[in-house]
């Protein structure tokens, strides 16, 4: 596999070894031994499963308080998305900084995102299915969230209008959010 940095430490984009022909492709989405060979010494204990149905539905920017904060790897097995990650680690020189990448089934590509960073997608294409793995369970007492439309941070989705849940219409700003990274 190919392992590509961003612009943050610890956050890293991967390309699977994929192996095709006429019927199709195999891969391995995921080697504990290969990863660790990499440098990706993580514990996952559970794998999630989302499906957005309308090209524009934004999930995000989410993330867990410490101690039950995750590292996400995150993939799409269906359709694209543009997923965006923000530093929120306030020792980190990328601290309020974020980044996007295409992840889409045809690329195969996957997005590892630590501990002390939020995460949301914005779905690109209908019918869209992200999976992901988590080292640390979900807990709403930890669960948190940044505005996906910060003025702050400026991200620049693919959409004006995304089509969002009423909790994460209810986000604040980076400045304002409670963070314990």
């Amino acid at each position: 596999m190919n392992i590509l940095e961003t612009k943050f430490a610890d956050a890293i984009l991967i390309e699977p070894k994929v192996f095709g022909d006429h019927r199709g492709f195999f891969m391995e989405s995921y080697n504990e031994e290969t990863y660790k060979k990499h440098g990706i010494d993580m514990n996952f204990i559970q794998d999630n499963h989302s499906l957005s149905q309308q090209s524009g539905t934004l999930r995000g920017m989410h993330y867990q308080l410490a101690p039950k904060a995750q590292t996400k790897l995150i993939r799409v097995t269906r359709g694209a998305i543009y997923d965006v990650i923000i530093d929120m680690r306030k020792s980190s020189p990328t601290y309020g900084q974020w980044q996007g990448f295409i992840l889409s089934a045809e690329n195969k590509r996957q997005l590892l995102v630590p501990k002390g960073f939020a995460h949301g997608f914005c779905t690109i294409t209908e019918d869209t299915e992200v999976q992901y793995k988590v080292d640390e369970l979900y807990s709403p007492e930890h669960d948190r969230g940044i505005a996906w439309d910060d003025p702050a941070l400026s991200i620049d989705w693919p959409v004006n209008n995304p089509i969002l849940s009423d909790k994460d219409k209810q986000h604040p700003t980076l400045a304002e959010a409670e963070n314990n990274f």
